[in-house]
């Protein structure tokens, strides 16, 4: 069973284990999956609805965007585990000779790119569930107005999260170039989303 068919006791107490994983990055997916389906309650609450008429086909294309990432970050939290893995089996190849070890290191290195480019699609992805709570926080039904908000805050959790584990592993990377281009794409995330977050935050608090 893929991890993302769990229940979510199960989920929390494979968490709470001593195993690796799931972990943190996994953990950052699920919040922004969160955010996503929030997103989604938020437009079905509001289509059909005849005072929010005008906005409908927003709403509708709000939806179909909304279940496109809440998928894609549910994917995400078995792939945080893979890469995870990835990595551990490299620190585990033999290194008893200079050609062993030389490999080991090598193999690291792929394997370190790849569990950087998994939290940063993951950041990315999180970074839109935010720009989706804004519509639908500016144009959803006010009875759900709360909940909103509380997707804007589960997509930034899910960012920041996310970008911990960038810098994480990006520590420990010896490609220059690709450590610089990594974290300036995530250092513009960050920022963009910053006074977005606010924005939705402030929004929300002053309609409820």
């Amino acid at each position: 069973m893929e991890i993302k068919d769990k229940s979510l006791a199960v989920f929390l107490d494979e968490l709470a284990s001593k195993a690796a994983t799931p972990g943190g990055g996994s953990a950052a997916a699920v919040m922004g999956a969160q955010a996503a389906a929030l997103v989604s309650m938020v437009c079905h609450l509001t289509i059909g609805k005849p005072h929010y008429a005008a906005v409908e086909a927003e709403m509708v294309l709000l939806l179909e965007q909304a279940e496109v990432l809440r998928h894609t970050l549910l994917d995400m939290i078995k792939a945080d585990v893979e890469v995870f893995n990835q990595v551990m089996a490299a620190y585990r190849l033999p290194k008893a000779t200079t050609e062993q070890e030389n490999l080991r290191q090598a193999a690291i290195q792929v394997a370190l790119k790849a569990a950087t480019e998994v939290p940063l699609a993951c950041a990315k992805a999180c970074a839109q569930t935010i720009a989706l709570s804004k519509i639908a926080a500016e144009k959803g039904s006010v009875a759900v107005i709360s909940d909103a908000g509380v997707a804007v805050m589960a997509g930034y959790a899910g960012l920041k999260s996310a970008a911990l584990n960038v810098y994480i592993n990006t520590g420990s990377l010896q490609d220059t170039d690709f450590v610089q281009t990594t974290l300036a794409q995530l250092e513009q995330i960050l920022a963009d989303t910053e006074l977005t977050t606010e924005e939705v935050y402030q929004l929300v608090k002053h309609k409820l």
